[in-house]
């Protein structure tokens, strides 16, 4: 399987999962996943009183400038240790 295939199966046995990760594996998984498919954030940090956007924002911020293929295979391999779970 190709790195795109296995990220591709990663992220959609992640939207199975019977139970929902905490908050804080849900950041690092969102940070990745932006960062595999969009790459460098391009949008302004959101307003304080934003508190969901913020979170998001930073997690993503946090994989600037980050290789595409080492994003996915940490994404792949987070996947696998929440689907162990």
């Amino acid at each position: 399987m190709s790195l795109q295939a296995d990220f591709d199966q990663a992220a959609e046995d992640v939207r199975k999962l019977k139970t929902r990760p905490d908050d804080e594996e849900l950041e690092k998984l969102y940070g990745l996943y932006k960062q595999s498919v969009i790459g460098d954030i391009d949008i302004e940090c959101p307003r304080m009183l934003d508190l969901k956007g913020k979170t998001r924002w930073e997690a993503w911020n946090l994989q600037k400038e980050l290789l595409k293929e080492d994003v996915m295979n940490a994404y792949i391999s987070k996947a696998k240790e929440l689907i162990e779970k």
